[in-house]
């Protein structure tokens, strides 16, 4: 029994040129895009490293804090910690889901016109 499959149907797309790549670069439906990327991408980095700069340095610098005691053998630094992995899961869900349903529509579009689909 042969488990290979044919490969897909390969429709050939016009590669655009260099003067095209500028052009739209340049328009102001790809300046929208890329600003609804960066005022969302910018300010949730920037957060999270501060967040996670507090974490640091509340570890070097706030070890009676961090070595409170919330439940049992649990501690602020503990729970800290696991909240980090937590805020990066979080993040990157929002960032998907946010990225899925508002930018990934527009670049669809502007490749679909460069490749002459549109």
């Amino acid at each position: 029994m042969a488990t290979e499959t044919p490969p897909p149907a390969q429709t050939p797309t016009r590669l655009p040129s260099a003067e095209e790549f500028t052009e739209v670069q340049q328009s102001a439906e790809f300046g929208e895009l890329r600003r609804a990327h960066r005022s969302f991408a910018f300010p949730l980095t920037i957060a999270f490293a501060a967040w996670y700069l507090l974490y640091v340095l509340l570890s070097n610098y706030a070890g009676d804090f961090m070595g409170i005691k919330v439940a049992g053998h649990i501690n602020v630094a503990l729970v800290l910690g696991l909240a980090q992995f937590l805020t990066t899961f979080l993040i990157a869900w929002w960032y998907a889901r946010r990225a899925a349903t508002r930018l990934d529509p527009r670049a669809e579009a502007i490749k679909s016109r460069m490749e002459g689909g549109a």
